[in-house]
């Protein structure tokens, strides 16, 4: 390519690396970093999140934009090239929008704001929270208006995480989903056979979890001279590269499937932005396609895989010699359908797959409701509690398991939730025709054998980044979008 091109891919690569320091300071104050240090953190965040804004809106950047449009004229428009400067334009675009002066802020803010939910969530009370939260809801709308006009104040923040969807679109599918899914769980709750789970409701220690869950995550695939597993309040994927792509989960001694599935989620993650082309490193190609597909890599691996009877199949005398004492006499299908049972819960992350959309579907409405300002932050923890009586049949009993449960409203995180909901639909989408192209899946999954999912993964989503849209990215590989 020109000399344009190549002054693009260079002026990125300055930007992915700002943003991967950034990242690391992020992971390691869910990690290892002392409190104290909260201060401190929130003030070199936000630096280093100011020095990569100018860096992506600079007039060196956008000179080199238009050198390498000029030198993409013509080539084919599914070639690297041409995608890489698209997408260039699209995040230069989007970015010249907002003033560096609130990313630093609004890097600081949730920096800060991160510490003070952790301790909230601790002590189950959400008043300490309500603060930092009405600063972030303030900081959103003020993100929202850079794009207006708008549909609605949500699209702009829903496009970060699923580009190009409206709120109107998710609404409307969630409108469609979710009588159906009420009526699915009234049915299996009223009913359904009965599930008795307490076998994965014993005590189990805490480092033979861990070492299990990573045995698992090994043999699925996730690469451990690429990625490392630690600990933190709540499980998340970091990756600053395709070579180090890190994962955290959190451990219930008197639970089992918290850890073990949670480790199986984020391994899915990880594996995603392993799998992406390296020659896509530090440039606009080099994120994941969508959080949507992000989270449908996940959802796979953790329910399509993970709860499958032909994954326990081939892993469950592992887990019997691990825990013998609570799990060598409980044969196969008890076990199965102890991890599998569906019952309405408070934990979002926990929730079965019949169950957790209507998580979802909550969280989704308070945001707009927040958005719009026909909710206040401080009346958050009553609209909560009785959103979640009115679609799950339950009162959390505090806010810690209530509307404190999830980390990403601390981090500024407004317009996620949906690509939650959506991952499973594309999840399921893709496993359908991953069994059409790999006929004998299932055994091979009985066997313990991963390589030809993951090669079909990495082979059809996840080697091109973020080449392709979502929508076309999925038209491409499943014929429909």
């Amino acid at each position: 390519m020109g000399a344009g091109f190549e002054e693009l891919r260079k002026q990125f690569g300055i930007v992915a690396d700002l943003e991967a320091a950034g990242g690391v300071l992020g992971w390691d104050q869910q990690t290892y970093m002392p409190p104290g240090g909260a201060q401190g953190r929130a003030m070199q965040l936000a630096t280093l999140g100011r020095v990569a804004h100018e860096q992506l809106v600079s007039d060196d950047m956008g000179a080199a934009l238009e050198a390498a449009e000029s030198e993409v004229e013509g080539l084919d428009p599914d070639s690297d090239e041409v995608r890489t400067v698209r997408k260039a334009r699209r995040e230069f675009d989007k970015a010249r929008r907002v003033p560096s002066e609130w990313v630093a802020e609004f890097r600081r803010v949730t920096a800060l704001a991160h510490q003070v939910w952790e301790k909230a969530r601790a002590e189950a009370d959400f008043r300490q929270f309500q603060e930092p939260l009405e600063e972030i809801v303030q900081l959103r709308r003020d993100y929202a208006d850079f794009f207006a006009p708008f549909d609605h104040v949500y699209d702009p923040l829903l496009d970060d995480f699923e580009p190009g969807m409206k709120m109107a679109e998710v609404k409307a599918v969630f409108d469609e989903l979710r009588p159906a899914q009420v009526s699915l769980v009234r049915d299996i709750v009223d009913r359904g056979r009965p599930v008795d789970d307490s076998v994965v409701c014993q005590h189990f220690d805490e480092q033979k979890q861990w070492d299990f869950g990573i045995e698992v995550a090994k043999a699925l695939g996730y690469d451990l001279e690429r990625g490392r597993q630690d600990k933190s309040v709540h499980p998340f994927t970091s990756g600053f590269g395709t070579g180090d792509v890190r994962i955290t989960t959190r451990f219930d001694t008197g639970f089992l499937n918290t850890a073990l599935f949670g480790t199986m989620h984020e391994a899915g993650h990880a594996m995603y932005e392993q799998g992406v082309d390296p020659e896509f490193d530090r440039t606009p190609l080099g994120i994941t396609a969508s959080l949507a597909v992000h989270e449908s890599q996940s959802r796979m691996w953790e329910n399509l895989v993970g709860r499958s009877r032909a994954f326990w199949v081939g892993f469950y005398e592992r887990l019997q010699e691990v825990f013998r004492g609570q799990l060598g006499q409980v044969d196969l299908e008890t076990f199965y359908r102890a991890v599998n049972k569906v019952m309405p819960s408070l934990i979002r992350v926990e929730a079965d797959e019949a169950t957790y959309n209507l998580h979802i579907m909550l969280r989704f409405e308070l945001e707009i409701a927040m958005m719009e300002g026909t909710l206040e932050v401080g009346d958050l923890p009553e609209a909560w509690n009785s959103k979640f009586e009115e679609f799950l049949g339950l009162v959390p009993p505090d806010d810690a398991v209530g509307v404190l449960q999830d980390i990403h409203w601390s981090g500024g995180m407004i317009g996620y939730f949906p690509t939650y909901a959506l991952r499973n639909l594309i999840a399921a989408q893709l496993w359908g025709k991953i069994n059409e192209d790999i006929p004998d899946l299932e055994s091979r999954i009985e066997k313990g054998e991963f390589g030809g999912l993951l090669g079909w993964l990495r082979e059809n989503v996840h080697r091109h980044g973020s080449k392709f849209e979502p929508v076309e990215l999925l038209t491409k590989v499943t014929g429909s979008g």
